[in-house]
């Protein structure tokens, strides 16, 4: 294969995971949380594409997940920044803790 071994992709995958976790987790603003999604979304990526290439390099199983993760992950973020997009107009601040006062 290539020649980067497999724990050093699986320790960027990792460290982005916990990365987006921790934005997750600690930010209150909504864009960075999403952002925080992204990154975990894609660290998962790393890793479909890694093991798929070090296990069975001769099938395309881990491409074909990763290219639905990315499918999806474009269409949520669409729908996201448009209701973020809304919850500012309304709100004028994308801040988590003043979404609280939206009555439904």
């Amino acid at each position: 294969m290539n020649g980067i071994p497999l724990t050093h992709i699986l320790f960027v995958s990792t460290a982005l995971f916990f990365i987006g976790m921790y934005g997750f987790f600690t930010r209150r603003n909504m864009i960075t949380i999403l952002m925080s999604v992204e990154l975990i979304l894609n660290s998962v990526n790393i890793n479909f594409v890694a093991f798929n290439t070090y296990l069975y390099p001769q099938n395309l199983d881990g491409i074909f997940f990763t290219i639905f993760i990315v499918t999806i992950a474009a269409s949520e973020a669409a729908v996201a920044i448009a209701i973020i997009i809304n919850l500012y107009r309304s709100l004028h601040s994308v801040d988590v803790d003043e979404t609280g006062e939206l009555k439904f």
